[in-house]
C-alpha cells in the first residue's frame, strides 16, 4: 500500500498541497481527479519521491519514504509513468526497455515486455522518437513488465490520444491491474478513470475535497464544481 498522510508541499514559498492525505491500496485502482492547477502532479512527484514534501509521511508497504531519494521509490516498487510519455526518442525500443530492466535481466525483461506489447515487439530496432503517440505511451507503460513494480502512478496517460488509442491503453492498464499492481491514475477525460477506478480522490486548489467510490461521486451535486473544465461525462 502507497499512503501519503497530512502532506504539505510545494515550491520555494508557494504551497500546492495543503493537509493531503490518501491512499492506495494493493491490487487497487485510484482516480486522482482535480481541474488544471490544482496539484495533480505535484502530488505525483510527492508519490514518487521527486518532491520531498515540507509537512506529512509517505509510506509504501509499512516502509517510510519521506525524505527517501526517487531511486529508493524505484526500489520498493513506485513507479512513475510522467506526462508526456517519458520515453526517450534517441533510443530504440529496445534500449528503451533495457534502460529500466534490473542488472542482469535486460533480455528477459525485454521479452516480457514484448509479450505484453506485441507492437513494441514488432518495433524493438525502431527509434522511440519516431513511433506514434500512442505507440510511445505503451513504450512508458511497459515499465510495469522489466522491472519490479508494486505501483504504478500515471499522470495524463491518454493525453493528446485517438479515442481508440485510448482504449488500447485502458486495456492495456486492466492487464497490469490484474497482475495486483496497484495504480494510481491522474485523468483529464473523467470518464475512462471511473471505469476502471476501485476508489477516487477530488483535489481542489491543493486540498482533497472528496474521497470515495465512483458510485458515491456520481451522485455528487457539487461534481462540477470540483472539477471545473475536466470533461466529466457521467
Amino acid at each position: 500500500m502507497l499512503r501519503l498522510d497530512h502532506i504539505t508541499a510545494g515550491y520555494g514559498d508557494t504551497t500546492v498541497l495543503r493537509d493531503v492525505t490518501l491512499a492506495v491500496a494493493t491490487g487497487r485502482v485510484v482516480a486522482l481527479l482535480g481541474a488544471n492547477g490544482a496539484g495533480k502532479t505535484t502530488l505525483m512527484r510527492v508519490a514518487s519521491g521527486l518532491l520531498t514534501p515540507s509537512a506529512g509521511s509517505i509510506r509504501h508497504d509499512g516502509v517510510d519514504l519521506t525524505t527517501a531519494s526517487s531511486d529508493r521509490f524505484v526500489a520498493a516498487g513506485v513507479t512513475l509513468i510522467p506526462e508526456g510519455r517519458g520515453v526517450f526518442p534517441n533510443l530504440t525500443v529496445r534500449e528503451n526497455l533495457a534502460l529500466f530492466a534490473p542488472p542482469g535481466q535486460r533480455r528477459a525483461a525485454v521479452e516480457r515486455a514484448s509479450d505484453a506489447f506485441p507492437r513494441l515487439g514488432a518495433r524493438l530496432r525502431q527509434l522511440a522518437g519516431t513511433m506514434s503517440g500512442g505507440e510511445q505511451q505503451m513504450l512508458s507503460l511497459a515499465r510495469a513488465y522489466v522491472r519490479p513494480v508494486k505501483t504504478l502512478l500515471l499522470d495524463e496517460i491518454s493525453m493528446g490520444l485517438a479515442p481508440k488509442l485510448v482504449d488500447e491503453i485502458y486495456e492495456a492498464l486492466s492487464r497490469i491491474a490484474a497482475t495486483g499492481v496497484s495504480l494510481l491514475l491522474i485523468e483529464q477525460f473523467a470518464p475512462k478513470s471511473l471505469a476502471v477506478a476501485d476508489y477516487v480522490y477530488l483535489l481542489s486548489k491543493g486540498r482533497i475535497t472528496f474521497a470515495g467510490e465512483p458510485c458515491e461521486l456520481r451522485h455528487e451535486a457539487v461534481f462540477s464544481s470540483y472539477l471545473g473544465g475536466v470533461a466529466v461525462g457521467v
